[in-house]
């Protein structure tokens, strides 16, 4: 199942993506798709019944409609750092013995299509595809083995990262990752069963058309269930959850000389099965 939400923000109404690529209104299910439906294991299988049923009354989405983020109001937005063998090497970082954690406010959360807004005095602005996690069951000192019994899902990040503020306004990486519009998610939630194996996925990046990241999921460091079962051992995870699990080499920083985004720049990125989002750059 592909999850989506659309309208203008904060109204968003609940829809899923069809097999064939039709966009429909899920609204008379009577239902978004909340911690609560999420959380809620019967929820799914339900709303696959009524679409059974319904699918063919559901108004159809038009293309012009603004999609919102998939997932509305987590209670949190965790971030893997440094989870890629050749994002460390390129970032003159050793590979991290245990995941390196850090937190990204939910204010930053946007649509797969909106804009990101560079912020007030920002001088390295930064991109970052990642393959997100969605919890859909509470996860509280799980193991690895019962850890993907937990994940709801996957959806597509774009970790947008202020580099300056990352690395020298006092050393907390939550100040260059929360800055609003830096999470734009989407552009559909897509349920495990549709996810054979999310450590052989591809996911790329391009500025303005120049391919910037192109890698897999294989190198990630720490997989899924790893993480989900770390991050477990020091806080609950609850339903609607984001793990956003790290981004691989190709980032402004670690070009020589480093390059960074501009207002007019356009970010285009994409994981296997997890479709495309592409966001414009505007002044602050």
């Amino acid at each position: 199942m592909k999850l989506i939400r659309f309208g203008k923000a904060g109204n968003e109404k609940p829809g899923i993506v069809t097999d064939s690529g039709k966009l429909l209104d899920c609204s008379a299910f009577g239902a978004d798709w909340t911690a609560e439906f999420l959380g809620d294991p019967n929820r799914l299988e339900a709303l696959k019944q009524w679409l059974a049923v319904n699918a063919a009354s559901c108004p159809e989405i038009a293309p012009s409609e603004r999609l919102g983020s998939p997932v509305p109001y987590p209670s949190k937005i965790m971030c893997v750092g440094l989870n890629y063998s050749l994002h460390a090497k390129e970032s003159g970082m050793e590979v991290p013995k245990q995941p390196v954690l850090f937190m990204k406010a939910t204010s930053a959360l946007t649509g797969p299509f909106d804009p990101i807004k560079l912020p007030r005095n920002s001088k390295a602005t930064d991109w970052e595809v990642e393959l997100a996690i969605v919890i859909g069951k509470k996860a509280s000192y799980v193991s690895e083995e019962d850890a993907m019994d937990h994940v709801f899902g996957y959806v597509l990040h774009n970790d947008v990262s202020e580099r300056d503020f990352q690395l020298h306004h006092g050393g907390q990486w939550v100040k260059g990752k929360s800055c609003d519009t830096f999470a734009p998610l989407g552009p559909y939630l897509v349920s495990r069963d549709e996810i054979a194996d999310p450590h052989q996925l591809r996911l790329w990046l391009k500025v303005n058309g120049e391919t910037m990241q192109d890698s897999t999921t294989s190198d990630l460091v720490f997989n899924v269930p790893q993480l989900v079962s770390y991050i477990s051992q020091y806080m609950s995870l609850l339903p609607g959850d984001i793990i956003s699990t790290g981004t691989p080499a190709g980032v402004g920083m670690g070009l020589k000389p480093p390059r960074y985004l501009k207002a007019g720049d356009e970010v285009e990125l994409g994981i296997d099965g997890l479709g495309v989002s592409r966001q414009r750059v505007e002044a602050p």
